[in-house]
């Protein structure tokens, strides 16, 4: 039987059964050892010597970036006819997760290399651009850099100032202006840059060579709050001519690459906090275990469970949700190619698809990513705000990733205003199941007691009532707004709060659902307390932000029945033991020494 390959924002009113998903758990023996070599790579080049970025040895980066290329790990996502390993979508998510964990100053060059240096040709080259630069970037004998961002151009990318001006006779477009914060400029040898062709409404993209006699100057390398040793300059362009050959793709298509590029940037910038999780979980347990105040471990006391307890759900819940939505991209991606597409066309409309997936994943990781660096230097103590030890700087470096492939903000707006979008379209139908939410408010409550004896049968109904929270909400927020929802920034974080959380919490219960009935219950107790607790946080949040919105635009009648229809949505028949739970997951991590979910 065929599994249902549900459509990006589907979750939210479909129900997904666990044998559909895909979890770690679900490795070949190839990806395992794809994974095994990205980490020994890691443990030996990189972890060995994290003081080193720390110095902001920029030259050791660079040196570390030429290993990978020769291990093939920068070619991992290229099709093997312009030099790469052609791997699927998860293989690539898999290396970029296992080789971002020790220092984000790599994890960056290698980001801005992989992924919006050497993609966009991939995806939008014409096949003489990408026979000509795709196998320099996949061997890493060149870098990549990405130039988008303008001291006036942030987030609103597309108002950028650069000017492309075409020459008299047709051969070549002058570039003017001026990029900043762009990752890999000190060593890179070609950049993807975007710039304006006369009014054009949106912004075009060029492939230009590093060439400095062409008009090209580098600012000083920036001084950062973390990340030291990622080179991060101001690129200046004065005249720099650039054949009309390496336009990519289309006049004014620029504003569409940056987007795309970012779809995919969002969903492995989640993946590239995931193993930073692991080893800070890692460092903090092996230091509470030999810690010892009041003559015991400080492992021993609650409060350090907790914490622990904590930060390893919060990566067990990442994984899960991360790797769910990785599979399902490289599902319909093989659907797109089996109907005719290109692979170009086929992976840009896959990723596309779970736009809304791959918003939700960078917002919920990387802001977990910040929480357990922070919790780190917590349980470290005076040690963890020391430069001696690696807490301080995984803290510092894990700041960034709010602010990458878009803020954490705009990614929150963006999940939200693309499920309303689809809606619209059609492609998702919220609009039925939101009225019968409607419905459901009027009527009677059933009193009955269900039949929760089977494994997670009450957390999967909490689940169900979690999503008609959203479809309150939300249905309620776009029949009072219509199109002007978007101009209620603060209704729209609420609302994107409670969708990140559904997700997340499904993905966690799916995943430890299909390991259980594989390898029996006794196999998953940790992982089960892990995906309870997740759920009841999650339940809490929900709670928080459901009432918020409802607060904050419903009156009289309309609010009170809403607010009743939230606490019948999220009420649990058996209130976990959320203290038990905690201990069960920290002793487990304490007497394993590390987070091993993985």
């Amino acid at each position: 039987m065929s599994k249902e390959i549900l459509r990006g924002g589907q979750f939210l009113v479909k129900e997904t059964s666990c044998e559909d998903i895909f979890t770690l758990e679900d490795l070949s023996e190839e990806q395992k050892m794809m994974r095994d070599s990205t980490k020994e790579f890691v443990d030996r080049e990189l972890w060995a010597h994290w003081e080193r970025f720390e110095k902001k040895d920029y030259a050791y980066t660079e040196e570390c970036m030429r290993k990978a290329g020769e291990l093939g790990l920068l070619s991992v996502a290229v099709p093997e006819s312009y030099g790469g390993m052609g791997m699927g979508f998860v293989s690539t998510m898999l290396v970029c997760d296992y080789i971002s964990g020790a220092t984000g100053s790599f994890s960056t060059a290698f980001g801005a290399h992989t992924g919006i240096g050497t993609m966009p040709i991939t995806l939008y080259g014409t096949e003489e651009q990408k026979q000509k630069y795709v196998p320099k970037l996949a061997s890493g004998e060149w870098f990549g850099a990405y130039c988008l961002t303008e001291p006036y151009a942030g987030s609103d990318a597309n108002s950028g100032k650069t000017k492309a001006v075409l020459s008299e006779d047709g051969k070549h477009y002058s570039i003017s202006g001026q990029k900043m914060w762009i990752s890999n400029a000190g060593f890179c040898s070609m950049f993807i840059v975007f710039a304006r062709i006369g009014d054009d409404k949106n912004i075009t993209g060029f492939i230009v060579e590093n060439e400095p006699d062409n008009g090209i100057t580098l600012g000083d390398e920036e001084k950062k709050l973390g990340i030291h040793s990622s080179s991060t300059r101001q690129v200046f362009f004065s005249d720099t001519k650039v054949p009309v050959e390496n336009m990519l793709s289309e006049r004014g298509n620029g504003f569409k690459i940056a987007m795309n590029a970012l779809n995919i940037g969002r969903i492995k910038l989640a993946a590239a906090c995931l193993d930073a999780q692991r080893r800070v979980i890692k460092e903090a347990v092996v230091y509470a275990n030999e810690r010892i105040q009041f003559k015991t471990p400080i492992m021993n006391f609650g409060a350090i469970k907790a914490k622990i307890a904590n930060m390893a759900t919060n990566a067990y819940a990442g994984e899960s949700a991360s790797y769910r939505a990785a599979k399902n991209i490289e599902d319909r991606i093989a659907i797109r190619e089996a109907e005719g597409n290109t692979h170009q066309e086929a992976e840009l409309k896959g990723v596309e698809e779970y736009a809304i997936e791959c918003s939700i994943l960078k917002v919920a990781v990387s802001e977990d990513v910040q929480n357990t660096t922070d919790e780190g230097v917590q349980i470290f103590g005076g040690m963890g705000f020391s430069a001696d030890a690696p807490m301080e700087k995984a803290w510092r470096d894990a700041r960034i990733a709010r602010i990458y492939e878009g803020t954490n903000e705009i990614n929150r707006m963006l999940a939200v205003g693309m499920l309303v979008k689809k809606a619209m379209k059609g492609h998702v139908d919220l609009l039925g199941p939101a009225s019968a939410v409607g419905e459901e408010l009027m009527g009677i409550p059933s009193f009955d007691t269900p039949d929760f004896s089977e494994l997670f049968a009450e957390e999967k109904d909490l689940i169900k009532r979690l999503k008609k929270v959203f479809l309150m909400v939300a249905g309620s927020a776009v029949q009072k707004y219509g199109p002007d929802l978007e101009n209620h920034q603060q209704l729209m974080l609420s609302a994107a709060d409670i969708l990140i959380e559904v997700y997340m919490a499904e993905s966690t219960i799916l995943r430890t659902e299909k390991n259980a009935k594989r390898s029996g219950e006794d196999s998953q107790k940790t992982q089960i307390a892990m995906s309870r607790l997740y759920l009841y946080s999650a339940t809490e949040t929900i709670i928080q932000k459901g009432k918020e919105a409802i607060i904050s635009f419903a009156e009289g009648d309309e609010q009170r029945m809403m607010l009743m229809g939230l606490k019948r949505f999220t009420k649990y028949t058996n209130n976990p033991n959320v203290v038990a739970l905690r201990t069960e997951i920290a002793d487990r991590v304490a007497a394993d020494n590390a987070y091993t979910f993985d």
